[in-house]
């Protein structure tokens, strides 16, 4: 798990970024951009995004004053919880656009007493911290999905059930310990004891993105966190993360994080720079 409290101002560049959790953010104050595929919302305080595992989005601050609490998370720190009937990654297994978003007034002020108790505890670290952030995201979760009209299209479908995010924990877990290799299709399915084509169909409809594609977005971050932490040629890390050359790799970078390796090395520097400026602006 990895918990961040960000703030900033309006002169903040996009950042661009995948992980291996899902990850949900709280705006306490201020507005928050979220840049997924094809979706650029904002967000005002007592407002939640979602995203999913391996999910490439980008983030900006846009308003002066902005604080905002993100808790990223490999789906084991929740397990096998259900929302109602529903597996919690449900609410991340739809297009960015039909996610559960705090539509009420009612609902925003639940969220941020929710947001400023996380806050207190990934500031103060009191003994049991880390069970009380699982219980509040779940608890923030619940909150969502009361009035999710998707909800009850997805119970009426029957596409996700009881048991689907268990019968799919291991390929999670696989991919999660190997994030760098190729992984077939074939070996996922056995390791989660389904036929391929079961294992396709429920993959899709608990994730939201084939397994292919959910692969394909761990060797792409994989190779985005090498562009931001090495000097590396993008040939070498091509290489390494399984893409047959740098031309490769940059065809599928540009498709997933709407720039190139290049682009991503220099934007996160200024992102970085940005940041560090501020800090030292705040301590001083």
């Amino acid at each position: 798990m990895w918990v961040g409290v960000g703030n900033g101002g309006d002169d903040n560049p996009l950042d661009i970024h995948a992980h291996p959790g899902a990850e949900i953010g709280i705006v306490l104050s201020g507005r928050h951009e979220i840049h997924y595929s094809g979706l650029v919302a904002t967000y005002g305080a007592g407002e939640v995004w979602l995203c999913g595992v391996w999910e490439p989005h980008g983030w900006r601050e846009v308003a002066p004053g902005m604080l905002n609490i993100a808790v990223i998370f490999a789906p084991e720190f929740i397990g096998e919880e259900m929302i109602g009937d529903m597996p919690w990654l449900t609410l991340f297994s739809v297009p960015p656009d039909q996610r559960p978003r705090a539509s009420s007034p009612g609902i925003r002020k639940r969220v941020l007493e929710i947001g400023h108790s996380l806050h207190r505890e990934v500031t103060d670290k009191p003994p049991y911290w880390e069970d009380v952030v699982r219980h509040e995201l779940l608890h923030l979760m619940v909150e969502l999905s009361r009035n999710w009209q998707e909800m009850a299209t997805l119970r009426a479908s029957g596409d996700v059930g009881v048991d689907s995010l268990s019968r799919i924990m291991p390929a999670l877990n696989l991919v999660h310990s190997r994030p760098r290799r190729r992984i077939g299709l074939a070996e996922v399915a056995a390791a989660c004891d389904l036929s391929p084509s079961r294992f396709h169909l429920l993959f899709r409809r608990v994730i939201g993105a084939s397994f292919r594609t959910f692969c394909l977005r761990t060797r792409l971050s994989f190779a985005a966190q090498q562009m931001l932490n090495t000097d590396r040629t993008t040939a070498a890390i091509a290489a390494d993360a399984g893409f047959a050359d740098a031309s490769h790799l940059h065809r599928q970078f540009v498709q997933q994080f709407a720039c190139t390796p290049a682009e991503y090395r220099e934007r996160r520097k200024v992102a970085h720079r940005v940041r560090s400026s501020d800090e030292s602006d705040r301590n001083s």
